[in-house]
């Protein structure tokens, strides 16, 4: 059944009032007598009204300055689809006043998401989009934004104990889980797993500590008679190089070595040195849908691809945003999005233009 439409109009007929003193009670402004304040919230509530905040949007003309914190896709690919995600947001909101101005920082340099962080706090938009890549950096721009009264979503990264509008992604330690879940079915005997932190500095990545976590964790609890050997390692090279000499010391450490899990989308890294080696009997799971990835799922070096869905994340944190700040919605604390389980015989529906 189609939902009646309550006008402000119909509250005043039915209250025999006018609709200025009905606006007084609905914005609680003014002086209204209290037995016609009652009467009127008696109708209100009657008629299960409910304010046309997307039509007040269209009418009040207000601006809304957002502003986007994120590394910068040129440096690292994996960020090109937040961009897009958020760019498509910005596209449909635009008409309600919603615009974005994105600061693009270094994913490998902190004082670079030092000196961003700054430039946003100084612009003081009316609302925040941060992928909080470098956790310890951020913590003190968390209390000083919240003290300015900026609200800010989260994606990509989850942080406790801080206190951002919503945050936006995945449930890192469910995906570590799911990840290790994957990994049991497929090897049928004990052996060494290597969790691979590719360029990362780990101590200062809260989500793959987390995803570390769920993967130990479930093997922990549901190894039955196998007997895996979890090993973490951070793998560094230099740009341009590749990570081939860290492979072969682990390899030679653990020659027992069946599978490797990448926590992040440079599950490519090292696909290129199994394919090198000649490595067919070493199962490898990574994440994200970077082109570097795809082209050995497709090869089937990598046999499995988590996605992450980073465009979601970009889409969905400024319609959060804007929930907030347009249209006065409630906003969810934690918005996660699907585990996506990606093969070379789905890929095709996950690439379909959105």
């Amino acid at each position: 059944m189609k939902k009646k439409i309550v006008r402000i109009k119909d509250i005043a007929e039915k209250a025999q009032t006018s609709k200025g003193t009905v606006d007084r009670v609905l914005h609680n402004r003014g002086r209204v007598a209290d037995d016609v304040r009652e009467r009127i919230l008696g109708i209100i509530k009657e008629l299960n009204y409910e304010p046309n905040f997307i039509a007040q949007s269209l009418k009040s003309q207000k601006t809304y300055n957002l502003a986007v914190l994120v590394p910068d896709p040129e440096l690292d690919p994996y960020w090109q689809a937040p961009k897009i995600g958020l760019e498509k947001a910005e596209k449909e909101l635009r008409q309600y006043g919603v615009s974005i101005t994105q600061f693009n920082f270094d994913p490998h340099d902190d004082q670079s998401f030092i000196a961003r962080a700054k430039d946003v706090t100084a612009e003081k938009p009316d609302g925040l989009l941060i992928a909080p890549v470098f956790y310890k950096e951020a913590l003190p721009f968390f209390k000083e934004w919240f003290e300015m009264e900026i609200p800010y979503v989260l994606f990509n990264t989850q942080i406790e104990h801080v206190n951002p509008l919503c945050y936006i992604g995945q449930d890192s330690y469910r995906s570590g889980s799911l990840v290790a879940k994957i990994l049991s079915f497929g090897l049928q005997s004990s052996g060494t797993i290597l969790v691979a932190h590719i360029n990362e500095d780990i101590s200062n990545s809260a989500h793959l500590i987390t995803k570390e976590e769920g993967f130990k964790d479930y093997f922990k609890h549901h190894s039955g008679e196998k007997n895996f050997n979890i090993v973490s390692q951070e793998i560094h090279f230099a740009e341009g190089s590749s990570p081939d000499a860290g492979l072969d010391e682990i390899r030679k450490q653990y020659p027992d070595l069946n599978a490797i899990y990448v926590t992040n989308s440079k599950a490519f890294e090292v696909a290129a040195y199994l394919e090198k080696r000649k490595l067919k009997d070493i199962k490898l799971v990574g994440y994200d849908l970077v082109e570097r990835n795809l082209h050995f799922l497709n090869k089937e070096v990598i046999h499995f691809l988590i996605n992450q869905n980073p465009l979601g994340q970009g889409y969905w944190g400024i319609h959060q945003l804007a929930n907030h700040l347009v249209f006065k919605k409630e906003v969810a604390a934690i918005k996660f999005l699907p585990l996506d389980i990606i093969t070379k015989e789905n890929l095709d529906y996950y690439l379909d233009p959105q």
